[in-house]
């Protein structure tokens, strides 16, 4: 999960070419696409991130930066990614340190960037175009020198037909004629050519500030052989880039420059690092690159992080995992952390930390764990840090993003995500219960919302769009199945766009079938639309593209190059037009696209040309400029004055340039743009600037602008609000500037359905309302309340974020005012903050207690540390974010949590061992006992069984622990009830816990349960799952049969199919004699057959997913019960079943046994039997040493039968080296020794009996994972 502030691009203070870091792979369970935090530059292996010059190094232009959803520039690149880049180029052995490791993952590092949303690093890195291994070289006598300035008056102009393709022109057929003041557009374009620059191929272009002249560009030739600058220049310009002056003949002399930064709360000061393979120096210029000062530096500088708001405060990280710190702009440095993980440190935000020099650190502590860490940056001994999270947390997973503080904590498997709203204190994230994601990453956190893609269980390469409340603690889902795909360096790509300048407006592709579509909302995700094709194409010709099967798709990719526009580009200063990359048809294809511009905000679409070009907005979106691909030359650029009606074609070089980049800033008013390129590989680089303030005849007035209302197909209330907005009339060639008003009015909308989004635990019906989840519990609120006070009850809705309607449906969908009462504590859960059972000696142990339910303010708390200590508080509300308890002996120690208050009490304990590892344990047991009889118990470890294992097993409230070397036990239960079994595994220095809660009756009655074929999709085989199926079906049959659930368990088994029992038992005070309560169950059996075998008893798992549950043939017995039922008899048919087959039985012998001698192969049996005698005895007869044991076979239990018996258990079959055989008890094996039998013999009665037909029926059953359960 990881937060940054983002740059945008391009603009005045453009980070772009600063932020020159490659896109970071996913391997964490939450990441971050538009974080926002501070600038850190990964120095060390920059170089290898930069393309080199020679073509054997030029394959793909690496990404240094990315746009976000949001449409703001993004960097998202790290030290760890830049120097393994670094050691593929050199072959240096430099170790691949993935920031992903644990999983929150900063979002852009922007090389002088800030939290502060309007600090923006104006800087660009340019390099040698990545597509020459693709171009003809051009010989150097190609190669113009243009430095004279030159005035292009009348561009070439085409309007009207539409231009022949080979002609590269493009004019919309139902553009506007050409009037007279387009005949006279001037454009003044001036050339530079950095000599003696040929072999440098990589530059870096810093732009002084908002309304100044100055731009400095730094080169450089980086040698990959040596892994070191060997040339360097630094060139100003003082003229906003129309000559530059080389410092290094003036101001800097015999010094090798590496990388350049602004300060961002005070452009005129630039910071630039030597390299420090030759010299590790900082040069400082408070006076825009004017004057330089020069300091030596005792480390070796990675990254930088400036202060959002003091000029003069920087952070530093070094190559060693030193964080140090400068409040006087790097001249000074002080140590403040060592072992802090790259790329995780925070400067504090105003309003937000209490002091304005508090760093958020995540480090490495002295015990090895990973720790959340604050304090002073110029104060951060040992004695001033804090630790606002009290337990450890995952490798790379500290964020500060804005108002949000995201951590993730990794135990058992399973990721825990937390977030602290406000610099409040953390809290779970709580996603759909049946979510489980595999991976989190986040989009953005603007508005006071988080957006973030989160990768469900049953999802492999889609992720699905989740929408936060304020707090950014409960999600709901908005769109699944979002594309996905890869960066350069393997970072995860979200296909997402947040339309600027609008909200609630997101573009997505997503997933249908094996079909990849773009949608559209203008609800913030409430309701999903495909987008309408084109009327006409670039021709005039009319389309057939009509929804649902075709449509018009967009990309949504951030560009690869940082110095050209994404494949679709928003600004917040042009509302509602959208300039895109795409294709028509009923898929996205990346094969044939072209480019389409939206005026209306995705209402309608017009085609403007037919191969890819890149796209800048001019003046606030007054104009627009297009270049063709990179890959290609050109002279020309076009101009469209009317959002892309008509475009007109001038030409700004005399030479066909490539063109690498372009940097302009559009926060001021002076209209200049300038190119990056060369002419050919061998050439100095070009810089040409064009001011196109002529293109305009003065600024706009109130005369020259028109309005249009926001809509969607006809529906102007947008977001609650019906926004007008406004912008130039057709066929004006004024300027807009800055101060325009965009929107001109916004009257509030009634409020409708679909103005809330459904709230936590509550899903979108196909009738448009939110009904709750099968999993949640509707009557039971989230937040708890004490005596006296009030909460807000949700209703199943809560108001889109940033909606503004009003009236309407507002009284009744909006959260109720509830009083709390006090109710009795249930849902009391205790744990260690790190979810372990096992400390060291000595450490300190932090508990977490919990209520679900209850008024925390009335209900005091009791927890007994089980070493003689205990401690009480009178409410939960002073138990902030533990309680901590110190050790100091070693052993296992029953920890119990006692909540209590005028209503009632609820208890909860745990086994703490304190000093040995194992990754799971599952105690199978049956879910019923009969009382009296003995029970097995079986403890599995995963991924194996220990040798050295001990097992611990509790049954009720017992202090002391039953202990077994291995994982089995049998145990009579004595009393009727629920008793909940406790077993826990030690191994080294690893233990786990499960439990299980078993029913103790006298008598019952079950079947067994089939469902649907549709809910195998739905299983995600997890424990609670199960429980909240089988919760669901118990008060379905309880509701359509009319018997009470206090009499009725439903147990849901693992494996698929899947299966249930239905557990039905006596009234709890029955007074009848046992044959009428028995009688009385079998009369409910058959109630509850009739009812399943007329389908009467279904749930709707989703909206769209109903579930019918039936019976089917077998029913399934616990092994530990057989029989399940022991005192009753067996109906009439059955038990003259019983004894004719015992007729035929003793019939079958006695023919055998008068006969034997007269069937053939019986005689020969016989005669063979008599032969081997002999050699028996003498086998045995050797001595009384012999070790040989009377062969016989394991007692093995079959997993279910088919009947329920109440008689005395039958003989079972007989399995050996069954994965469910179980050795005889002691006394059976000490009985007096019988004659062996010989091995082979001993062995062939083995297969025999293996190879049985009721052993194949053991094994198909013994397939499920259904534990624990016999023949009767």
């Amino acid at each position: 999960m990881g937060v940054t502030e983002l740059c945008s691009f391009p603009s005045y203070c453009t980070v772009a070419l600063l932020c020159a870091l490659v896109a970071l792979p996913v391997r964490a369970e939450i990441t971050c696409a538009s974080c926002l935090t501070s600038t850190k530059i990964p120095l060390k292996a920059q170089a290898g991130s930069l393309l080199h010059k020679h073509p054997n190094h030029q394959t793909s232009l690496p990404r240094f930066y990315r746009k976000s959803a949001s449409g703001t520039a993004e960097n998202n690149g790290d030290w760890a990614d830049r120097a393994e880049l670094y050691s593929q180029v050199h072959g240096d052995p430099v170790s691949r340190r993935n920031r992903q490791l644990g999983g929150i993952t900063p979002g852009p590092d922007c090389n002088s960037f800030t939290n502060d949303k309007g600090a923006k690093l104006n800087s660009f890195v340019f390099h040698k175009n990545a597509m020459l291994k693709r171009r003809e070289k051009r010989s150097i006598h190609d190669v113009a020198d243009l430095s004279d300035s030159v005035k292009v008056k009348g561009p070439e102009k085409f309007h009207g037909a539409p231009a022949p393709r080979s002609e590269l022109r493009r004019t919309v057929a139902d553009g506007a004629g050409k009037s007279a003041r387009q005949s006279e557009t001037v454009l003044v374009i001036s050339t530079f050519a950095l000599t003696g620059d040929s072999a440098h191929s990589q530059a870096r272009v810093l732009w002084s500030g908002i309304n100044s002249s100055v731009i400095l560009i730094l080169t450089k030739l980086f040698d990959f052989n040596l892994g070191t600058v060997t040339e360097s220049s630094l060139w100003r310009s003082v003229d906003l880039g129309a000559t530059y002056v080389k410092l290094n003949d003036r101001a800097i002399t015999r010094t090798m420059l590496s990388y350049m930064y602004v300060c961002p709360s005070n452009k005129m000061k630039i910071l630039i690092l030597s390299d420090p393979e030759i010299e590790s120096s900082i040069l400082i210029s408070s006076d825009e690159g004017a004057t330089f000062q020069k300091f030596s530096i005792s480390f070796y500088i990675m990254s930088f992080l400036f202060h959002p708001s003091q000029e003069n405060w920087l952070l530093a990280y070094s190559d060693d995992q030193k964080l140090y710190s400068s409040t006087d702009f790097g001249r000074k440095w002080v140590l403040v952390h060592e072992r802090v993980t790259p790329g995780r440190f925070y400067w504090a935000l105003s309003g937000l930390d209490k002091e304005a020099d508090l760093v958020h650190i995540e480090a490495q502590t002295d015990s090895g764990m990973i720790q959340y860490v604050t304090c002073r940056a110029q104060r951060c001994s040992d004695g001033n840090r804090q630790y606002p999270f009290s337990s450890q947390i995952d490798t790379n997973s500290l964020v500060v993003q804005d108002e949000y503080i995201f951590l993730q904590l990794t135990t058992a498997g399973r990721t825990t995500y937390f977030v602290s709203y406000q610099r409040g204190p953390f809290r779970h994230i709580q996603l759909p219960k049946y979510c489980l994601p595999k991976d989190m990453h986040i989009i953005t956190t603007e508005d006071g919302q988080v957006l973030a893609a989160v990768q469900e269980w049953n999802e492999n390469d889609t992720y699905s769009l989740y929408i936060s409340d304020t707090t950014g603690v409960f999600f709901t889902r908005s769109l699944p199945h979002l594309r996905t795909s890869r960066g350069l360096a393997g970072n995860l790509i979200v296909d997402i766009h947040k339309v600027a300048g609008l909200s609630g407006i997101l573009v997505a592709n997503k997933k249908e079938g094996k079909h990849m579509k773009t949608f559209i909302t203008y609800n913030n995700g409430q309701t999903w639309n495909q987008l309408l094709a084109p009327a006409k194409d670039i021709s005039g010709h009319d389309i057939s593209c009509g929804l649902p099967s075709c449509s018009l798709h967009l990309h949504l990719q951030m560009s690869e190059n940082p110095y050209t526009p994404d494949t679709i580009l928003t600004k917040q200063s042009a509302p509602g037009l959208i300039v895109a990359k795409g294709n028509m048809g009923d898929e996205l294809s990346f094969a044939h696209s072209g480019m389409f511009i939206s005026s209306d905000a995705g209402n309608t679409w017009r085609q403007i040309f037919e191969e890819e070009h890149s796209v800048w907005f001019l003046d606030n979106g007054g104009a627009l400029m297009a270049v063709t691909q990179a890959s290609v030359p050109t002279q020309h650029l076009w101009i469209s004055m009317d959002e892309g009606r008509q475009w007109n074609r001038i030409s700004f070089s005399s030479t066909p340039l490539f063109v690498d980049g372009v940097l302009m800033e559009q926060d001021t008013q002076n209209y200049i743009i300038t190119f990056f390129g060369h002419f050919s590989y061998l050439s100095d680089w070009q810089l040409v600037k064009i001011d196109y303030s002529g293109l305009f005849n003065g600024k706009c007035t109130d005369g020259d602008h028109q309005t249009w209302p926001l809509h969607y197909k006809g529906e102007v209330c947008i977001m609650g609000e019906r926004r007008v907005y406004m912008k130039r009339k057709p066929g004006k060639q004024c300027a807009l500037g800055q101060e325009y008003p965009k929107i001109i009015s916004a009257d509030r909308c009634i409020c409708t359905l679909y103005d809330f989004e459904c709230d936590y635990g509550f899903e979108r019906q196909a009738s448009g309302k939110c009904a709750p989840a099968f999993w949640h519990n509707a009557h039971t609120s989230v937040h708890t309340c004490g005596q006296g006070h009030s909460l807000l009850n949700s209703t199943g809705y809560r108001r889109v974020h940033s909606n503004n309607c009003k009236e309407g449906l507002m009284e009744a969908l909006s959260p109720k005012v509830q009083q709390c009462v006090t109710t009795p504590p249930s849902g009391l859960r205790l744990q260690t903050s790190n979810k372990q059972l096992r400390a060291n000696l000595g450490a300190n142990v932090t508990f977490r207690v919990t209520l679900q339910q209850g008024d925390s303010v009335s209900t005091s708390l009791h927890l007994d540390f089980g070493d003689g200590i205990s401690v009480s508080y009178s409410n939960f509300s002073h138990l902030g974010d533990g309680i901590m308890h110190t050790y100091k002996t070693a052993g296992i120690f029953r920890v119990t949590a006692h909540a209590q208050n005028s209503q009632g009490s609820d208890t909860d304990s745990l086994y703490l061992h304190i000093t040995i590892p194992v990754e799971r344990i599952s105690l199978s047991a049956p879910v019923v006992a009969i009382r009296g009889r003995q029970t097995n118990l079986t403890a599995v470890v995963l991924p194996s069984q220990p040798v050295t294992a001990a097992f611990y097993w509790w049954f009720r409230n017992s202090t002391e622990p039953l202990i077994t070397l291995g994982g089995s036990l049998s145990h009579t239960f004595l009393e009727e009830g629920t008793t909940l079994v406790m077993v826990q595994v030690s191994a080294g220095s690893t233990v786990l816990q499960d439990s299980r809660t078993i029913t103790v009756k006298d008598f019952f009655r079950s079947l067994l349960l089939s469902f649907s074929p549709n809910l195998e999709e739905h299983n995600p085989s997890v424990a609670e799952w199960r429980q909240d199926v089988g919760r669901v079906v118990r008060a379905t049959l309880s509701q359509v049969c009319g018997f009470p659930e206090e009499q009725l368990l439903v147990s849901v088994y693992p494996g698929s199919p899947t299966v249930a029992e239905l557990f039905i038992f006596p009234a709890t005070n029955h007074s009848q004699l046992r044959a009428a309560a028995e009688e009385k169950l079998d009369k409910m059996s058959e109630v509850f057959i009739n009812a399943l075998n007329q389908n009467l008893i279904y749930f709707d798992l989703k909206p769209d997913t109903r579930i019918t549950v039936s019976v089917t043939q077998l029913t399934l017995v616990p092994v530990s019960a057989a029989p399940l039922v022991d005192s009753s008899s067996l109906h009439s048919g059955s038990a003259m079943l019983m004894l004719l087959s015992l007729a035929l039985v003793g019939l079958a012998v006695f023919f055998i046994y008068k006969f034997k001698r007269k069937i053939p192969w019986m005689q020969v049996q016989t005669e063979d039997t008599h032969e081997k005698d002999p050699d028996m005895i003498n086998a045995v007869g050797q001595g009384d040493t012999s070790t040989h044991a009377p062969y016989r076979p394991h007692n093995t239990y079959i997993p279910f039968t088919t009947r329920i018996s109440s008689r005395p258990q039958l003989p079972s079959c007989s399995v050996t080296q069954s994965s469910h055989s179980q050795l005889a008890p002691p006394q059976e094996l000490a009985t007096p020794r019988a004659p062996a039998l010989p091995r082979e013999i001993v062995q062939k009665e083995g297969e025999t009996l293996n190879g049985g037909g009721c052993v194949g029926f053991g094994e198909r059953l013994r397939t499920r994972e259904i534990p624990n359960c016999t023949n009767v």
